[in-house]
């Protein structure tokens, strides 16, 4: 049971949330989200820079124009050459003619061998839709919109052997949750008291 004190507390926080609504406008109420995982503004800026690398031609000082290093380009993982090993070939029913040239180079070069895979992305969510029934949790809309990028790349001393990409250029998705009762959607379990 609620007390009064609780009761008037909350009438209180949802009249000065109303207020709010009415001065400033109930979309500019809903909450947005941005996450920024990339030095890329975009992710044909992203496709461009990877796909300017020349293998055997390119190398770490290319790398480092770029601003392709794991220290300045956030989310890089290095890749070991163990790493690279169990990435295309753990389990694998593949034999060497079916890799790239570059791939079996590293392969082989063994220590000398290590990678950069790169994850870069910029999302925004968005809420958006009726205020109150967004604040009374009848409805919720949300409207993610962005792009993802991952890149490959592996080297033998330093030089740029492979580089691969991938990712979606255009993430567009709506998703919207229904409550029939609203507030009262989540409160069932949380009000039982054991005796």
């Amino acid at each position: 049971m609620f007390s009064m004190h609780q009761l008037h507390h909350c009438f209180q926080r949802s009249a000065l949330v109303l207020l709010l609504a009415g001065l400033t406008g109930c979309a500019g109420l809903l909450p947005t989200t941005h996450s920024e995982a990339s030095s890329f503004k975009t992710f044909e800026e992203a496709r461009t820079a990877i796909e300017s690398l020349i293998p055997m031609q390119s190398n770490q000082e290319t790398l480092t124009a770029l601003g392709i290093e794991a220290g300045k380009q956030p989310n890089t993982t290095l890749l070991t050459h163990a790493d690279v090993v169990r990435r295309f070939v753990s389990g694998s029913m593949l034999t060497k003619q079916d890799f790239d040239h570059g791939v079996v180079l590293c392969i082989e070069a063994r220590d000398a061998c290590h990678g950069l895979e790169l994850l870069a992305n910029r999302i925004d969510k968005v809420r958006s839709g009726n205020f109150f029934t967004d604040f009374l949790n009848f409805s919720r809309r949300t409207e993610t919109k962005g792009w993802r990028f991952n890149a490959l790349i592996l080297l033998v001393d330093n030089v740029v052997v492979y580089r691969s990409w991938g990712g979606q250029p255009a993430i567009d998705e709506t998703e919207v949750h229904t409550n029939p009762l609203g507030p009262l959607q989540d409160v069932g379990p949380s009000v039982v008291t054991v005796k």
